[in-house]
C-alpha cells in the first residue's frame, strides 16, 4: 500500500500570468512532471508551458460511437433476419435502408453518453474536496492571483530543494498545501 506524503505540495502565488508561465517552464525545464497551474482565465501558454498532454477522450468518444453504430445495426438486423424473419412486400430480410435511422442514433447517443463518462472519469470527478482549499489565499484564483502548485507525489520533489526552487520565481507567497 502506497504511504501519502505529509503535504499535497507546495504552491506559489503570482500577481501576472507572465510570472505564471515562466514558473512553469522553468519548473517543467527543472524536471518536475506532478504539476498544475490555476488561473483566473484560460491561457494557451500556461497549457504549453505546463507540457499537458493531448486528451484521450476524442479516442473515447470514437469508439463509444463505433460500439453503439455497430451494436445498433446488428440488434435491427438480429431481430429481422434472424429471430423474427418477415417477409413484407418481397424484401430481403437484410433491408440496410431501413436500418440506417436507428443505427445513426444509436451512435449519436453511445458517443455522447461516452463523451459525458469519459469527461468524469478522465477529470477524476466528481471530487467534492481538493486540499488546496485548505490554502486560505486560494480563493483568489478565481479574482486576480495565479498559483503554481508543484504535488509532493513528482518524483523530483524534495521539501527544501523545491521551495528554494519556487522561491527563486519570485512569487508573491509560497506555502505548503496540507492534505
Amino acid at each position: 500500500m502506497e504511504t501519502r506524503p505529509p503535504i499535497y505540495g507546495l504552491l506559489a502565488e503570482f500577481t501576472t500570468p507572465v510570472d505564471l508561465i515562466r514558473a512553469a517552464r522553468a519548473a517543467r525545464e527543472e524536471g518536475y512532471v506532478r504539476m498544475d497551474a490555476y488561473s483566473p482565465y484560460p491561457s494557451e501558454e500556461l497549457v504549453e508551458a505546463l507540457g499537458v498532454r493531448p486528451s484521450r477522450l476524442p479516442v473515447l468518444v470514437l469508439l463509444g460511437g463505433l460500439v453503439g453504430c455497430i451494436g445498433g445495426y446488428f440488434m435491427q438486423y438480429y431481430a429481422a433476419a434472424v429471430s423474427y424473419p418477415l417477409n413484407v412486400g418481397g424484401k430481403p430480410l437484410n433491408s440496410w435502408p431501413m436500418f440506417v435511422p436507428v443505427t445513426f442514433e444509436l451512435t449519436i447517443l453511445s458517443a455522447a453518453l461516452t463523451a459525458v463518462l469519459g469527461m468524469l472519469a478522465l477529470n477524476g470527478l466528481p471530487r467534492p474536496h481538493h486540499p488546496l482549499f485548505n490554502v486560505p489565499t486560494f480563493d483568489r484564483a478565481t479574482q486576480d492571483r495565479f498559483f503554481l502548485c508543484i504535488e509532493s507525489r513528482d518524483p523530483r520533489f524534495d521539501l527544501k530543494q523545491t521551495r528554494a526552487f519556487l522561491a527563486r520565481q519570485n512569487p508573491t507567497s509560497l506555502e505548503e498545501v496540507p492534505w
